[in-house]
């Protein structure tokens, strides 16, 4: 954990600083031991407060005298759902003290569970802390991305010096046991952790609730309420389909992806990696890329009833969407699905990101432009 500390994780710590600058309480969220403990303590000048510990919980009970006293100072409230009622504190924070800048991390959506009696709305910004992204690689002195598709992007696991094979079932029973149970209650262990393998075995695919019931055991509506949980702690994200309602496309179903390529490669039980999984794999870590670097999960994806299917789509509204197809090698890229798009929706530009591209270059596919792009490229354009 030391060697961990020391990481200086440039992209995220320049995040908090900039937004720090707008709002003085920052809601910092994502997995358990995706490294937001770590990254908070690699910030200069911090004051941490692990809740979890009895004694703080008790120096935070009068929240006015516990801020009066750090007046001025930077903190950091680690795990802050173990306090009785957090938000009293991040609302009184905002509202009475705005010159102690507070950062609060938790392992879900603020507001995801009872815990939370107010969400805070137009007193705090949100950090989502994704498994690592490119940047990070750089950081953390391995750039070798075949090495971060396969052990996943969780810095403990993804530095390790063995496959931590039997830290990815500790990971599954700590997630059950200190955030499902402390936020949510949930009962049946065995069906809700059988439904996350599940999905990590699937991942990518299009979703249907009534193909878990069974294995799970149980009801079609409990398979609907456990994805809303796992959606909530971003232990999968749920790509929906864009559509205008059309008959012919897929308005209603949506794919579901696990959160981390190295979940995704271990349930499958693959022991190394072969050509024919890297595409799935690059799939996973562009949208890990899009999330992390954009901070949004506004992504959508389309497919209509032919088998037509488009990766991701980016859109403002349905007159106007970026199209982006992920593909380990160029050579891979076929047209005829974005030409079937783009016969419904011609307006937007299109991109190719892949992992053999060292400039950018653009192709013509019956009189339609695509961009082929590597993934910093593709961050490029999307920001601008």
């Amino acid at each position: 954990m030391n060697a961990m500390r020391i990481k200086i994780r440039r992209f995220w710590l320049k995040l908090i600083n900039d937004l720090w600058q707008k709002r003085s309480v920052l809601w910092l969220s994502g997995v358990r031991r995706i490294g937001k403990t770590c990254l908070c303590q690699s910030l200069p000048n911090v004051l941490y407060f692990d809740c979890e510990l009895p004694r703080t919980r008790r120096e935070m009970e009068d929240p006015e005298s516990f801020l009066e006293s750090h007046n001025g100072k930077r903190i950091i409230l680690d795990e802050i759902h173990r306090l009785g009622n957090p938000s009293e504190l991040l609302k009184i924070a905002a509202d009475h003290y705005p010159d102690v800048k507070v950062i609060a991390t938790g392992s879900s959506t603020l507001g995801a569970s009872t815990k939370f009696k107010d969400t805070l709305s137009g007193r705090k910004l949100e950090i989502w802390l994704t498994p690592m992204i490119s940047d990070d690689l750089q950081d953390f002195g391995k750039t070798d991305l075949k090495h971060r598709l396969f052990r996943g992007g969780l810095p403990p696991f993804f530095m390790a010096r063995e496959y931590p094979e039997r830290e990815f079932q500790e990971w599954m029973d700590a997630y059950w046991a200190k955030d499902i149970q402390e936020l949510f209650r949930l009962e049946r262990r065995y069906s809700f952790q059988r439904f996350t393998e599940l999905i990590f075995l699937q991942s990518g695919r299009i979703f249907e609730a009534t193909k878990f019931s069974i294995p799970c055991e149980v009801s079609r509506t409990t398979i609907s309420n456990y994805l809303s949980v796992l959606e909530a702690t971003f232990v999968v994200h749920v790509i929906r389909p864009f559509s205008s309602y059309r008959a012919s496309e897929i308005v209603a179903a949506p794919k579901v992806y696990a959160f981390d390529t190295g979940f995704v490669c271990h349930y499958k039980g693959w022991e190394s990696l072969r050509p024919e999984d890297l595409g799935l794999l690059w799939e996973h870590y562009v949208l890990n890329e899009i999330h992390g670097r954009m901070q949004s999960r506004n992504i959508r994806y389309w497919r209509d009833k032919r088998h037509h299917e488009v990766d991701f789509i980016l859109h403002k509204s349905t007159h106007e969407a970026i199209t982006i197809e992920c593909k380990w090698s160029v050579n891979q890229f076929d047209s005829t699905s974005l030409r079937a798009f783009r016969r419904r929706y011609p307006n937007g530009k299109n991109y190719v990101v892949a992992n053999d591209v060292d400039h950018s270059f653009r192709r013509e596919y019956s009189g339609i432009i695509v961009e082929f792009v590597n993934l910093e490229q593709l961050i490029s354009s999307l920001k601008k």
